[in-house]
């Protein structure tokens, strides 16, 4: 059908075609007629073959080249790692958490034993919390670098082909832990090392500039710089940073819940139809609107989703959202966050630069107390939540652990309460039928991004730590595996050009 599409197009007959390639396609579902929208490359018989869609990523033997000290195996470290291997310099990674074949028996111990093992869970451990997301490749930072870099790495680690097509691609975590490993394996190919299960304790400095890491194990790592790339929920970097004097600044995120609907009605809404194709996919959404002055937003959304517990320490309660690459779950789910930012907390003040860290482990901790004290989800349904009463039935749903009835109209701060009740009801005139009581609210949604920045300046390092290159979300500068991974790129790339 697309071939004789394309001659159509160019009026020639289908025989006169040598080579149709597809560039680019996304679903259209806007209209009662959905459409997929390709963009293509054609040669015609006689002409030149296209040539190739992508060069081969080119890695040098690095075994006795200048070493790089990264810390954190998330989508930054580990881009960050296979550019360093491409610009001569060895990768030194450090992580607190465990090789990924390792990290996934911790994690089931979380649903299983109700146990959180601090330094590997949800967030922590090889691949970071991208791992075990819904693996999405799509970024709004296209001038951060070449986006098509870091999908090509992902293919030539495992990833599906696909990826470099699809305007929404995602990889799923049931593939995303292999695809995590070959990446390991490329780049210990190359002369890379890892050292897993190593907390960084503090910076080694000399001469004035940052040359490497000392670990809570007593070992230590120079190189010719230091890539800090540890996510958004290792507070304790933030920590050591307050201590030792060295800069860092309240950042604004966004905190919510985990609203999940049936997959068919997220499929009925979007698809105009209770009879949509069996041949379209998953349905997903976007939405945003403004509710007295803050942003009110789907995050992170999961078709065919499953909803995880994500905390990363003792009496703390967070949620957050995965899908497998088939989406094959009956439930759809999504973060709905509401923007935080110091003004908006003003009791929290007296913190200073921890002001919103402070708030965000408030939410947290009160969360984790509505659940009883465990990581049980506090659950609601939507208008019950919006009409202020607590649910005396929950429906089903796919959260990895069990649901427990809470007052979240009580539980979550006024603000947000009052922000997300508005937002749902905008959300409803967009999508008509997403406000419903078969839609359930699970909390809490914080770790969107980080409360806290580590800054630096245009050299990429930190201004008053030369040699310390802050990167991804646990710096504040990306939010996402493909802006992490570009921030990790471009992290060293600087650093090559100033060697």
């Amino acid at each position: 059908m697309l071939r004789e599409s394309v001659a159509h197009k160019l009026g020639v007959s289908v025989s006169d075609l040598q080579q149709v390639r597809v560039v680019r396609r996304s679903l259209d579902s806007r209209k009662r007629d959905v459409k997929y929208h390709v963009q293509l490359e054609v040669s015609l018989q006689g002409e030149s073959p296209l040539p190739s869609a992508w060069q081969p990523s080119v890695y040098q033997d690095c075994r006795n080249k200048p070493p790089l000290v990264i810390v954190g195996a998330g989508p930054a470290g580990l881009f960050a790692a296979l550019r360093a291997l491409e610009v001569g310099l060895r990768p030194i990674i450090v992580d607190r958490g465990k090789p990924v074949e390792q990290r996934k028996y911790d994690i089931s111990r979380i649903t299983r034993a109700k146990e959180v093992n601090p330094d590997s869970n949800w967030c922590f451990g090889e691949g970071g919390a991208g791992t075990y997301s819904d693996g999405k490749l799509f970024t709004r930072s296209t001038k951060r670098g070449d986006i098509k870099e870091v999908l090509r790495k992902f293919v030539e680690n495992g990833a599906d082909p696909d990826i470099m097509l699809d305007a929404h691609a995602h990889i799923g975590t049931d593939r995303l832990s292999r695809i995590i490993a070959n990446m390991r394996h490329t780049i210990e190919t190359y002369g890379g090392e890892y050292h897993f299960d190593t907390r960084v304790a503090d910076l080694i400095l000399k001469q004035g500039r940052v040359c490497g890491v000392r670990c809570a194990d007593g070992n230590s790592y120079e190189g010719v710089a230091v890539i800090l790339a540890t996510g958004h929920s290792a507070r304790d970097i933030y920590q050591l940073f307050f201590e030792k004097g060295w800069q860092l600044e309240p950042k604004p995120f966004a905190l919510g819940v985990r609203v999940e609907h049936t997959q068919h009605l997220i499929n009925s809404i979007q698809y105009h139809s209770q009879n949509y194709s069996k041949f379209l996919p998953p349905a997903a959404y976007s939405l945003t609107t403004q509710v007295n002055g803050h942003g009110v937003f789907s995050f992170c959304m999961c078709p065919g989703g499953i909803i995880v517990p994500a905390a990363t320490g003792e009496s703390q309660q967070v949620v957050n959202g995965m899908s497998n690459s088939h989406r094959n779950s009956p439930f759809a789910n999504s973060g709905i966050a509401v923007t935080v930012a110091p003004e908006d907390v003003p009791d929290y003040a007296r913190y200073g630069v921890f002001s919103l860290l402070k708030f965000q482990q408030d939410v947290e901790r009160k969360v984790f107390e509505a659940a009883g004290g465990c990581i049980d989800a506090p659950s609601q349904r939507l208008t019950d939540f919006c009409q202020n009463r607590t649910s005396t039935r929950l429906n089903k749903s796919n959260y990895m652990g069990q649901c427990v009835s809470a007052p979240l109209h009580e539980v979550l701060p006024d603000f947000v309460v009052r922000c997300l009740q508005q937002g749902f009801r905008d959300f409803d005139r967009k999508m008509h039928g997403f406000y419903t009581q078969e839609a359930s609210l699970l909390a809490v949604e914080s770790r969107t991004s980080s409360p806290v920045r580590i800054p630096r300046d245009a050299s990429l390092q930190h201004p008053q730590l030369p040699g310390l290159y802050p990167c991804g979300e646990g710096a504040g500068y990306a939010g996402g595996i493909v802006s992490s991974a570009l921030d990790g790129i471009n992290s060293v790339t600087m650093i090559a050009q100033n060697s």
